[in-house]
């Protein structure tokens, strides 16, 4: 069994400080369960509504701040 990564090592604290803010920024959100449900929220109404892939990203980078552009998949 592949040994579980733990964030709080001093090696992954390493990785984190190499990172430049917006990979630093992408890698908290990629984390984050909330934002996670919101981009999965943001994703399944622009399958479902009537709002439009760009006014729908960019509101979900609004509410979180996002000054560059939000990733897909």
């Amino acid at each position: 069994m592949p040994e579980r990564f733990d964030w709080r090592s001093p090696r992954a604290a390493e990785e984190l400080m190499r990172l430049s803010q917006e990979q630093f920024a992408s890698e908290f959100l990629r984390r984050n369960p909330a934002y996670r449900e919101d981009y999965h929220n943001t994703q399944h109404g622009i399958m479902f509504d009537t709002l439009s892939y760009q006014d729908r990203m960019r509101a979900l980078a609004r509410r979180w701040g996002l000054s560059f552009p939000a990733r897909t998949g």
